[in-house]
């Protein structure tokens, strides 16, 4: 068995008491504008540009099938729509409404998380934690 660095140990759980905290207060920003964390999670993806659910499942990590309840719960409150993709006529695209992109905004206005600790840190220390974040992420192309 590998033993890991104790330094290691003490990021990663760091980085995990951060995570809980982040959807715990994202949850709660969501759920004053009525909306579970899920669906305020699919929404923000969406803000971002139009996805197919199958990308959406992946985004929020779930089974596909959770993602089609939560868009037709986000459907019926009209603030996301299926698009066809020009590429493929097949292929479903969900995209935010205005009232969508309005309202996935609000909620990020709510996050409350970052604020706190971000503000215990100066510009050149959040552009370092920016930078070792980026350097850590496995999506990101730079």
């Amino acid at each position: 068995m590998t033993r890991r660095d104790p330094l290691d140990l003490e990021v990663i759980t760091a980085l995990g008491e951060l995570t809980t905290r982040f959807f715990a207060d994202y949850d709660a920003a969501a759920g004053v504008h009525g909306l579970s964390g899920a669906q305020a999670r699919l929404l923000a993806l969406v803000v971002t540009e139009p996805r197919p659910m199958s990308r959406l499942a992946v985004g929020l990590r779930c089974e596909p099938s959770n993602v089609t309840g939560l868009v037709d719960r986000l459907e019926k409150r009209g603030l996301v729509e299926r698009r066809v993709a020009a590429q493929d006529r097949r292929v479903k695209l969900i995209a935010p409404t205005d009232a969508g992109t309005e309202l996935s905004a609000r909620v990020w206005a709510d996050l409350n998380f970052a604020a706190e600790p971000l503000r215990g840190l100066e510009h050149p220390e959040r552009l370092q934690l920016r930078d070792l974040l980026r350097k850590m992420s496995p999506n990101r192309a730079d």
